[in-house]
């Protein structure tokens, strides 16, 4: 293994003059530290981070804990965090929870123990109580969900007037059995967002718990069978809001399946605005939310608190505004067709006559 000792020796240096100038220490020159950079470049040097980290010396890693990599908010929210972090030299590590609290728990110790720089998470419903206890040793900033036993910095978005866009443009196009298929209310983001479903309804009179369906955030086969359910009642929707990214994607699934008419039969407006939905059919009438921006600017201000070092992390929140994007997904009820019923159900019923 490449040292140190190895680079001095070939520029016929002290061992102690090239590891300050691989720190970047002002009392060596920048010839020096040139010089030095390239025959490590040469010989195939890197730095032995365990032996910093021994030292009592932050890493360069940050730590990004999130509930599911297959959601694409996670994803583009990585992407833009580390394209953001790489500015000050710091690396990105991905740890994901299932909103698993013991799985996060055990991140979090992972994290530590690598002396990380900082933390920037998404956390489950209700942290462990250790988990809220480590993360007091170490900067860390929440994104998207908030919990207020770790801390008030918090970069997020308005959940309750995203879903009330979409309710208020669903009730005047002249819907008023509009269903809602969205995350568990013991996530503040999934609390948020019934609540603004629901207060969109309410000046309608239009409000049903019957046409209310949450759940996991990540589980794909809930989607289905919430879709299904709703479709089964005596009364069924005449259109469908979606809280959460893979709720609309098994939603859609679903309705190519059975064959549902969208929107002559059901209308759906979408949660997330992703490449594909731009393209589903007459396109995906959806919720737009500015993500890449939002973890953009968690991001920058992380950095800028952890240049500043603080001997307390400040408090601070940013709210990210939605907007929504009319495509052919909605429509207004047709009174006179039995909502989402399927085309084989149709065939079916003609034959029986």
């Amino acid at each position: 293994m490449v040292t140190i000792k190895d680079i001095a020796a070939r520029l016929g240096v002290s061992a102690s003059t090239v590891g300050r100038a691989l720190a970047d220490d002002p009392r060596i020159s920048s010839a020096m530290k040139v010089k030095v950079q390239q025959v490590a470049g040469e010989i195939g040097y890197v730095a032995n981070r365990a032996a910093r980290m021994m030292r009592g010396v932050s890493s360069n890693l940050v730590g990004l804990i999130v509930p599911d990599i297959r959601n694409n908010f996670y994803s583009t929210i990585a992407h833009a965090l580390s394209k953001c972090l790489e500015q000050d030299g710091l690396q990105l590590t991905l740890s994901e929870t299932d909103d698993d609290r013991a799985i996060e728990l055990r991140h979090v110790r992972e994290l530590l123990s690598a002396n990380v720089a900082g933390m920037i998470m998404v956390p489950s419903a209700k942290p462990l109580p250790e988990t809220v206890r480590l993360l007091k040793s170490m900067p860390h900033i929440q994104l998207l969900r908030e919990h207020p036993a770790l801390g008030d910095q918090w970069f997020g978005l308005d959940d309750a007037k995203a879903l009330a866009l979409a309710v208020e443009h669903l009730l005047q196009l002249g819907h008023r059995r509009i269903a809602y298929i969205g995350p568990t209310p013991e996530l503040p983001t999934g609390a948020a967002r019934l609540k603004g479903y629901r207060d969109a309804l309410a000046p309608a009179s239009a409000s049903d718990a019957a046409l209310e369906r949450c759940g996991s955030p990540s589980d794909a086969a809930f989607g289905r069978e919430a879709l299904r359910q709703l479709l089964a009642l005596a009364q069924p929707p005449t259109a469908v809001v979606l809280g959460g990214v893979q709720h609309t994607h098994s939603v859609l699934d679903e309705c190519i399946a059975r064959e549902i008419r969208v929107p002559q039969a059901l209308s759906i407006v979408g949660f997330g605005d992703e490449a594909g939905f731009r393209w589903w059919r007459g396109g995906l009438t959806t919720i737009s939310l500015p993500v890449s921006e939002l973890a953009t600017s968690c991001g920058l201000w992380f950095l800028h608190q952890l240049r500043q070092r603080p001997a307390a992390m400040p408090s601070y929140r940013s709210v990210s505004s939605p907007s929504l994007v009319i495509r052919g997904s909605t429509q207004a009820p047709l009174q006179a067709a039995a909502p989402a019923v399927p085309k084989r159900a149709h065939a079916k019923a003609a034959s029986s006559s």
